[in-house]
């Protein structure tokens, strides 16, 4: 490795150092907390200012197998903020089910160093690696209450699941090397324009590498029918690694999408677009019904995690139809519900620092009187991820939704199931909401006392969450540069 591409790696290799770091910190002071917070977050910000300083300078490394762009830059910092919520959210909880918090950090920060280099993969096996550096350290987060029959029983799950989907993912890229005789995505794309163009056949062996590759990353955001690992997963894992687990992969799962079927693929999107528009209406029409049933708010959240992942992919399907507008939709979608959905799987843990408490709607019942602060915080969440203006939540379904209109043919029918599917979650996003301000609860419960970094998690998630709602320009700017380097 040159030092040119040390350079353009800085944020990676900061990210891997850090977690380095934090096991180090842990092994010199086994048991302290705090000396290993300081360190995770002292990592994060180093990788932050390393995203800012290398960020869109269109750089290179390992002979293009690797590139910064304004997409790399975006998403790295989407991804730095998302691990830095999640550990403030997870020391109460963890500290008092007796889990160590050094190790939960340093997991959780190489799994964002797997997704930082998705971000910037120009590479397919680059891409792949990254992939998996993702995703085997979220089978150790969801397994991480050892002693917790649920959570061995979901990661066992999601492992088996995630390993499964991975080797049908690999096999669709080894049919696309293959038969295209190259692992860059720009020379893919090369190919690929030949055959549309046609100057050379499309082989069916093609098509299925096409099939594998969609079923592979299909698994990895939880699109139907390739859900059925994310309510036991999610309602399993200890309530921090659920919020991590409902937007860090999920993200790093969309940012492969775009660098993989956006770039390497382009040339396809008509065949392939036909394929999103079909998962997009099954995964948010049925995540919302089965949403729509739960009693059990953890499990609730994962079917309502499924359905967004269905009106993103609204937004993609814009953007295959030829509207750069529903790509811009996509990426201000993800970073509004992954500070939405943090913030109220944060509030959750919060409420569940106790052991022994329950994420069952009775649970919420009379919080509003019992913790209000934490009640009015929920409420903003769920109304966020409702999509009640001014907030987040609101603007990015306006921006998906406006797109796939513009787009015109199956995409603007997608629109239209897109804007009643939000009408039914109404429902039982503020069933919620009801239970917390008109029910009574069925027993006393204590109030607890939160840490600091509790409120500081929840105060950076509302504001973020109020700020994109009331001025939306801060964070569209950013997109538009963002999807421009790719379309």
């Amino acid at each position: 490795m040159s030092f040119a591409d040390a350079v353009t790696l800085a944020p990676f290799i900061a990210a891997v150092l850090a977690a380095a770091a934090i096991i180090l910190v842990d092994f010199a002071l086994p048991g302290r907390k705090v000396p290993a917070l300081a360190t995770a977050f002292i990592g994060l910000a180093i990788t932050a200012l390393l995203v800012a300083v290398t960020g869109q300078s269109g750089a290179t490394a390992f002979n293009g197998s690797y590139r910064v762009d304004a997409l790399t830059t975006f998403l790295d910092v989407l991804f730095i903020a998302i691990a830095a919520l999640t550990i403030a959210y997870a020391p109460d909880y963890l500290e008092e089910r007796g889990l160590p918090v050094a190790e939960f950090s340093a997991v959780l920060v190489f799994a964002m160093s797997g997704a930082m280099l998705i971000a910037g993969s120009a590479d397919l096996l680059v891409l792949f690696l990254g992939l998996e550096l993702m995703v085997i350290p979220g089978y150790v987060l969801a397994g991480y209450h050892k002693t917790d029959g649920f959570s061995t029983e979901g990661a066992i799950k999601y492992f088996l699941l995630g390993s499964f989907s991975s080797a049908i993912f690999l096999f669709g890229l080894a049919f696309v090397w293959g038969l295209t005789g190259t692992t860059r995505i720009d020379g893919v794309s090369s190919v690929l324009t030949q055959i549309v163009a046609g100057k050379a056949a499309l082989s069916p062996a093609l098509g299925m590498g096409l099939a594998f590759l969609t079923t592979g990353v299909a698994f990895k955001i939880a699109a139907v029918p390739f859900h059925y690992w994310t309510p036991d997963a999610y309602q399993g894992s200890p309530t921090p690694v659920t919020g991590y687990l409902s937007v860090g992969p999920k993200i790093g799962a969309f940012a492969l999408i775009i660098r993989l079927f956006a770039s390497a693929l382009g040339p396809l999107a008509v065949e392939w677009n036909i394929v999103i528009i079909v998962l997009a209406a099954l995964t948010m029409t049925l995540g919302n019904l089965v949403a729509l049933t739960q009693d059990n708010v953890k499990r609730m959240l994962a079917y309502s995690s499924i359905a967004h992942t269905g009106y993103m992919l609204v937004g993609f399907a814009a953007f295959g139809a030829g509207k750069l507008e529903g790509l811009e939709g996509l990426l201000y979608y993800g970073a509004a519900y992954a500070f939405m959905n943090l913030g109220a799987f944060g509030v959750i843990a919060a409420i569940q620092k106790r052991p022994g408490v329950t994420s069952n709607l009775s649970t919420f019942a009379g919080l509003m009187r019992r913790e209000p602060a934490l009640g009015i915080l929920m409420a903003l969440f769920l109304l966020s991820l409702t999509g009640i203006p001014p907030t987040a939540g609101f603007f990015g379904k306006f921006y998906v939704i406006l797109a796939a209109v513009q787009a015109g043919g199956w995409v603007t029918a997608l629109a239209l199931l897109a804007v009643l599917n939000a009408a039914v979650a109404a429902f039982y996003y503020l069933r919620v909401v009801v239970y917390m301000f008109m029910r009574e609860p069925d027993a006393e419960i204590p109030v607890i006392r939160h840490g600091r970094l509790v409120w500081v998690g929840l105060a950076v998630s509302t504001v973020l969450t109020l700020a994109l709602g009331l001025f939306p320009g801060i964070l569209l700017e950013l997109v538009n540069t963002a999807a421009k380097a790719i379309g």
